[in-house]
């Protein structure tokens, strides 16, 4: 059975809009069409639906900042292209649309050691190496060591592409990759209790 992209939305509790960045981003590849209209197997939606929520409880920090972004969109920069997320970025340029810059508390994205990437409410990314960080004129950090320990290239079968060497690296984006992370925020980093005990 085939929906409509209004109807897959509907069926997963979002925004319309929502729904699309994930179809926009390239999440949801090889989705049919009706003409230009794009259609969504009842098979697709119900795998979002079913992912799991993200068990910050295994991160050993308190809290964890999360970056929330949109679809990847070109930029004018000295140093990037791009900003935001999209499966058909390079994973050179991913990493680099996605550590900086942004108004955020640096130490406490740091202290971590994560830093989710969610794009409607779903981790697609995974960052580490957040030691280091520079604020600008605006007061806006980057984080210019950061690495991208992995990305999601199919959000619907849960296919992920692991980026770092490290083992460390590997298994956080084991953990957090295509599954479900809420948060709140005016902006793009958004503090998340992990009701972590130590």
């Amino acid at each position: 059975m085939l929906l409509t992209t209004g109807q897959a939305a509907e069926e997963l509790g979002c925004a319309i809009t929502t729904f699309r960045r994930l179809v926009r981003a390239g999440l949801l590849p090889g989705l049919p069409r009706r003409g230009v209209r794009v259609m969504v197997p009842l098979d697709t939606v119900h795998a979002l639906r079913t992912r799991h929520r993200a068990p910050l409880d295994q991160l050993e920090a308190w809290e964890t900042a999360v970056l929330r972004v949109d679809v990847a969109r070109r930029v004018e920069e000295t140093d990037r292209d791009w900003i935001g997320f999209s499966t058909s970025l390079t994973p050179e340029d991913l990493l680099k649309a996605l550590r900086g810059w942004w108004r955020c508390d640096a130490a406490s994205v740091a202290a971590a050691g994560v830093l989710p990437v969610t794009l409607s409410g779903y981790v697609v990314a995974v960052l580490t190496g957040l030691e280091v960080w520079q604020k600008n004129a605006e007061g806006r950090h980057a984080f210019p060591e950061a690495r991208l320990a992995g990305y999601v290239t199919d959000l619907a079968a849960a296919r992920t592409a692991l980026t770092s060497r490290t083992d460390s690296d590997r298994r956080l984006a084991d953990l957090l990759l295509g599954t479900r992370l809420a948060s709140h925020s005016g902006g793009a980093i958004a503090y998340v209790p992990t009701h972590t005990t130590r």
